[in-house]
């Protein structure tokens, strides 16, 4: 059950930051709840190799390149999911920055 939970909140998440943003466009809440899958996916698997290869810039910038890694795990899940796009390197950090707050909110709503 808190998986369903954890899904539609997320999708709902991605659903407001699209919506704020205006160089992030998405077709309805069903490719929200996609595209929250698509980042999870990614999230696991592909994100750890980023960093884990880019960890001496990780260390010398505090952390602060893995806000470059997560506009490019963003770019990679528009790419390949239809009905989701941005427009620009800029807007899918902004939306990653966007997500995560709207997420922080959110989450600590529901527990």
């Amino acid at each position: 059950m808190k998986l369903i939970l954890n899904l539609l909140v997320n999708g709902f998440a991605v659903f407001v930051a699209a919506y704020l943003l205006p160089g992030v466009h998405i077709d309805g809440y069903l490719t929200a709840i996609i595209v929250s899958i698509g980042l999870g996916i990614i999230n696991i698997f592909i994100k750890p190799i980023f960093i884990l290869f880019t960890l001496p810039i990780n260390i010398v910038t505090l952390g602060l390149f893995t806000f470059i890694i997560n506009g490019l795990m963003v770019l990679l899940v528009s790419s390949f999911i239809p009905g989701f796009a941005v427009d620009s390197f800029v807007w899918a950090m902004a939306f990653s920055f966007v997500l995560w707050a709207v997420n922080f909110v959110l989450n600590s709503l529901t527990k």
